[in-house]
């Protein structure tokens, strides 16, 4: 029995055991007991069919695994430089656990409130930078010159105080070079066995990005995939983690092995893109980028996850790369992990529909309808622009630390739209509007027990809010059950697509920072909605027992 396996098995008996009698609360004056946060958690095993595989493939398993694994180490010392002191001074099993879960001491689904006696509270800016750095100083810093802005501001740097106690940037090959390393010589170990000439030229240029920092030819290496069996999305990738601008990416990795047959139903979804941008319901300022053509969709089993995609709730689709040029020129790859996917919505999704959903819209929670809304989510973040219509920078350097959860929003909202779109349109001819409006409120109460620490948590919110705001659902108060109004749900989805969409092209800061702060919280009346969720042992998310130990010749 694995570490995480043995927690639960404390949590499963109830704080029985001595160990779970000491665990510290989660918070100051009371509050949930560390084998009450492992209880959040389900436990899945994460395998994949490796029948479909060549048997060199299958030696690159565990060789992308072990560069995988250099991730971990890059990821705590990006969120938590003293993870071995902490883990030291913890004498429970539990407590140990929930660490190595969250990356640290805070709790990501109790919007990072510390879970250990001490510790403080988390520094915005993680281990990005200083600790005594102020916003306004970093602004002067990197206002200096153009040469200072662009360091200061990278994905690929951290900030640091120089000799004089100025700021600094410090490039991540150069600060984690040892985990980098090793990571890239395990992915060339892989390229050396890899027959796919697409895999092959991408993991000989993401090796060379781990020791150079320069990533964006990797990113059109991977982009030019198209016949691999096997993958891996590995690097400094999302800037979630960095609360205080959202300019430093935090390492991580996937392990992937593609469906070829859901992947095939995929396919013809990604030549739509450009008339889904024309349609969008904005003004053509807002929609005069065009999508790259190269985009496309893919199914894939993961078998291993690491450091920022392993922390607290997990990911269940992708969409990459993030880099905006790489994005107008070959568009992006979604990625839809369906084994994952599917353990969410066997072991979460149904489990809320039956608790929240009206008895007579109930059997509208499906999973072709969760994997649609999950997939056209990944669409989304195609559509609208990447710059603002001022032609003056970025989306996300204009919205800084609230383009991450404004993002999230419009890929939900704009996926929807999408759907209702294509299926008036003929293009989705199997598809019952009626299961993907129930499945995305159904989805909504899932993803907003992320908590605030989450930017799929924060954008929830909001979205909730707003919906319920123009009636596109009700809540019986006999019943605590919710039903879709299913035109006010339509109309409702159309108009904050287009707000949202406004708000990215303005690149409008001060006008997302106070939708956010006034729709992103959870009101008294939906808390105890969810609370019900908890008292009936509805796990929030999943945690995985992955590795070469799991995986088989099948299933």
């Amino acid at each position: 029995m694995g570490a995480w396996a043995a927690a639960l098995a404390v949590a499963s008996m109830g704080c029985q055991g001595s160990e779970a009698r000491d665990a510290p609360v989660g918070q100051a004056g009371g509050g949930p007991t560390i084998a009450e946060k492992l209880a959040r958690y389900t436990l899945v095993r994460l395998t994949a069919d490796l029948s479909g595989l060549s048997e060199r493939e299958r030696r690159m398993i565990p060789l992308l695994i072990q560069a995988a694994q250099e991730m971990d180490t890059i990821y705590w010392q990006q969120v938590y430089p003293r993870r071995d002191s902490l883990l030291a001074a913890v004498a429970d099993t539990g407590t140990r656990a929930y660490i190595r879960l969250n990356y640290g001491p805070w709790d990501r689904l109790d919007g990072n409130a510390a879970f250990v006696p001490g510790v403080g509270s988390r520094p915005d800016g993680a281990a990005f930078y200083p600790g005594d750095m102020t916003k306004e100083e970093f602004e002067s810093a990197a206002n200096a010159s153009a040469e200072a802005g662009t360091s200061l501001r990278s994905l690929y740097t951290l900030v640091r105080r120089d000799s004089a106690g100025g700021l600094a940037a410090l490039p991540y090959h150069q600060a984690f070079a040892e985990p980098s390393r090793r990571a890239a010589g395990k992915l060339r170990e892989a390229e050396a066995l890899a027959d796919d000439p697409g895999l092959k030229r991408y993991l000989e240029v993401r090796a060379r990005a781990l020791e150079t920092d320069e990533y964006q030819p990797s990113d059109l290496a991977w982009m030019d995939m198209k016949t691999n069996g096997v993958d891996i999305v590995i690097g400094p990738i999302e800037t979630y983690d960095d609360a205080l601008f959202g300019y430093k990416a935090a390492h991580e990795a996937y392990v992937l092995i593609k469906d070829r047959q859901w992947s095939e139903r995929l396919a013809r979804y990604a030549t739509l893109l450009p008339a889904l941008q024309r349609g969008l319901p904005v003004p053509a300022a807002y929609k005069r980028e065009k999508p790259g053509t190269d985009s496309d969709l893919n199914a894939y089993d993961a078998v291993y996850y690491a450091g920022q995609a392993n922390a607290g709730s997990k990911t269940i689709a992708i969409n990459l790369p993030n880099d905006e040029q790489v994005q107008l020129k070959k568009g992006t790859r979604r990625l839809q992990l369906k084994n994952a996917m599917q353990a969410k919505f066997d072991r979460i999704l149904t489990p809320i529909g039956d608790e929240l959903i009206a008895d007579d819209q109930r059997s509208h929670v499906s999973f072709d309808a969760f994997f649609a809304n999950v997939m056209f989510h990944e669409v989304a973040h195609g559509l609208g622009v990447k710059n603002v219509v001022t032609g003056k920078g970025t989306v996300r350097d204009a919205l800084k630390e609230q383009s991450g959860a404004l993002e999230e929003g419009k890929a939900d909202i704009l996926g929807l739209y999408m759907i209702t779109r294509l299926r008036q349109q003929g293009e989705l001819p199997d598809a019952d509007l009626d299961d993907n409006y129930v499945t995305f409120l159904a989805g909504i109460f899932r993803s907003i027990r992320f908590g605030a620490a989450s930017a799929h948590g924060r954008a929830n919110a909001a979205e909730l809010s707003y919906l319920q705001e123009r009636g596109a659902f009700v809540r019986d108060s006999a019943s605590g059950k919710y039903r879709v109004n299913f035109p006010r749900m339509q109309a409702a989805v159309d108009s904050m697509a287009g707000l949202i969409l406004r708000y990215q092209g303005d690149g409008d800061y001060p006008g997302v920072t106070r939708f956010m702060a006034e729709r992103a919280a959870i009101p008294a009346g939906l808390q105890r909605d969810l609370d019900r969720l908890a008292s009936k042992g509805i796990p929030v998310d999943i945690v995985f027992e992955q590795g070469v130990d799991v995986l088989g010749a099948g299933k």
